[in-house]
């Protein structure tokens, strides 16, 4: 298998049909072989049952489900642990992610990288959800010691190897290119076409900003003392 795309989705029945045409239409003229793993994240809108109707159109369909909401960062581990691709690429479910940008990813990853990140550089989003997200890319750029735009993006395309070594819990997903990064892996990012939402409503707002700073320091604290928490806790007691 070549390729693996994963598609974490919650609430996007109507958005499915026309997501699996669009993947079609971009990977096919390729010639690489390809399978397409959805998990379905505890959708309560009829998801579930669109997905089986396009599983039996589509032989490349692969259908995961979670019987609750446990979050994009489960979602993702998932279909990672299920990927049979060389390249494993994720994108959204909700168009806003065009699946065209893939064949141009997979251009740059075999210019020698690990992992290809999209930059949204034209964002389709009100403006409550523009400027946290800059600002958490700016923090997380300084901090951790790696530029990137929009370490949010949810088109990313990765080598099989990249996503075998991250270890996904919580809201770990932001910062799979920091944790790529400090095991070595060489990353980029490329920018990619995004579009404005046509149907159902985005599960992200303001709140996840506050969500983010505090995973962010979760994460320095994983990799400084994960190993040797004695040594964080120990200096404070003594």
């Amino acid at each position: 298998m070549d390729l693996s795309l994963v598609i974490p989705v919650k609430d996007e029945a109507e958005n499915l049909p026309l997501l699996m045409e669009e993947i079609i239409d971009a990977i096919t003229p390729t010639g690489k072989t390809f399978e397409v793993i959805v998990i379905d994240d505890g959708s309560r809108d009829g998801t579930w049952d669109v997905l089986k109707d396009l599983a039996e159109k589509h032989s490349f369909l692969r259908l995961f489900r979670f019987q609750f909401n446990c979050g994009k960062a489960d979602a993702l581990s998932l279909g990672f642990s299920k990927a049979h691709g060389d390249y494993v690429a994720t994108l959204d479910g909700d168009l806003q992610d065009d699946p065209h940008e893939i064949p141009k990813m997979m251009d740059v990853l075999a210019q020698g990288y690990d992992l290809v990140s999209g930059w949204k550089l034209h964002r389709h989003d009100p403006w409550h959800k523009t400027w946290p997200s800059k600002l958490f890319n700016l923090t997380v750029s300084c901090v951790c010691g790696q530029r990137l735009h929009d370490f949010n993006c949810g088109i990313k395309l990765y080598r099989s190897s990249v996503v075998r070594f991250i270890t996904l819990y919580g809201d770990f997903h932001r910062f799979i290119p920091v944790m790529a990064k400090w095991q070595g892996f060489r990353i980029t990012e490329m920018p990619v076409v995004h579009r404005a939402r046509v149907h159902g409503v985005s599960k992200y707002g303001v709140s996840r900003l506050v969500s983010g700073f505090l995973d962010l320091l979760t994460l320095l604290f994983m990799r400084s003392f994960g190993a040797k928490p004695l040594h964080f806790f120990g200096l404070i007691g003594l």
